[in-house]
Parts: structure tokens; sequence; C-alpha cells
């Protein structure tokens, strides 16, 4: 279950990852690396936390073949806003589709990867429990994405954005409560949920934490 949550999350980072990488115009090597970097990042980054070296990144390589093939498949497939026989209100529609699939995407490659990385700490080191747990599964949800967007000369979302790593916080927090209740399963997927539903009520709602004027 573990596996085909991570590998779920693999695919919407690697959408996400290429999808900047248009934005950004690089050509395709560039957006395969951007895709693959936004994908395995936060994964490569709670493995060294864990002590588990070399990273599953590196010992498992469909992970890295999963974000090629989705980078790839974006980089050919791009929707191009700019397309010269549409109207004006078929690109602003179909740019605004864009931006909605790519939210929902960077929203569960977040809530998934933050699951994961509870789990996996909680599986790694179970008597540490809850602090390292939250911590791991926090950097695991949001470090693909800092990766991301430092990679395409962006301040990081996690540092300005909608609620981003709050989110990811108050998930892992139920991942953690739902496993000692109902198991790896149910922390998974309630995890995930609730993780995916405040980005995007976040977003559309426009919670923001406090910042200077």
């Amino acid at each position: 279950m573990l596996f085909l949550f991570e590998l779920t999350g693999t695919a919407a980072f690697a959408f996400s990852g290429a999808a900047a990488a248009v934005h950004k115009k690089m050509d395709i090597f560039g957006c395969v690396i951007l895709g693959m970097t936004t994908a395995c990042g936060g994964g490569i980054i709670r493995d060294l936390l864990l002590g588990i070296t070399p990273p599953s990144a590196f010992t498992h390589p469909v992970y890295a073949a999963c974000a090629a093939f989705v980078s790839i498949l974006f980089f050919i497939t791009a929707p191009k806003a700019n397309i010269s026989w549409s109207s004006a209100a078929f690109r602003t529609a179909h740019r605004r589709f864009f931006s909605l699939l790519l939210l929902i995407m960077d929203s569960v490659g977040l809530g998934i990867f933050t699951a994961a990385g509870v789990i996996t700490s909680l599986n790694r080191f179970p008597e540490q429990q809850e602090f390292l747990a939250v911590f791991v599964g926090t950097v695991t949800g949001v470090g693909g994405g800092v990766l991301r967007d430092v990679f395409s000369c962006r301040i990081p979302s996690v540092f300005v954005k909608d609620f981003y790593a709050c989110a990811a916080v108050l998930g892992a927090v139920l991942c953690i409560a739902m496993r000692s209740l109902l198991g790896e399963t149910a922390a998974l997927i309630s995890g995930t949920a609730l993780t995916v539903l405040l980005r995007l009520l976040a977003v559309f709602f426009k919670w923001h934490l406090p910042k200077p004027d």
C-alpha cells in the first residue's frame, strides 16, 4: 500500500515539476530533471534524515523512471495557452483549467508524501514516535516543492503561500493518530486526505499566515 501511495505521489509531483519547467521555458532535459527532482527530492531528504542509505530513489529506480516518464509526457503534451487560432476566451479558460489541475497535482503530492514520510519514520524508529514522525513527514511533503521552486528561481511556496507547510503538519498529526487507532492504510488515506483538503481550502478561501505589512 505504501509503495502504491508513493508511486502516485511521485507521478503527481513530477507533473508539478514538469509544469514549472515548461513555464520557465526549459528544454526537455531541464523538464525531466526538474520533474525528477520534485518527485524524488522529498523522499531522498526523508531517507537521509532516517539513515536509510542509499535512499530508496536510487535502490528502487521505478520512482525515477515514473517521474521521468510523466515529465516527458507532460513536455510533449503540455497545453499551449497561446494557440494562435483559439479565441481569447478559450485561452483564458484553458489557463484556468491548467492552473487548477496543477494545484490539485501539487496538493496530492504534498499529502501523499507527508503521510508516507510519517509511516516510514514510525516504521524505522517506533520508539521516537510523534515529534520525529511529524517533522520527517512535513519535510518529506514540502521538500520536493522547495527544490522545485529553488531550481526554477522562485521563493519556495512553503515560506510565502497558502498554508502550505501547516497543511502538511496537520495531516501528519492525523496520520499518527489514525495509525494507532485503525492501522497503516487508514493512516495513509486520512493523512493524505486532510492535507489535500486543507491545501485546497487555503487556496480557495485565501487563508494565509500572518506576514509583515
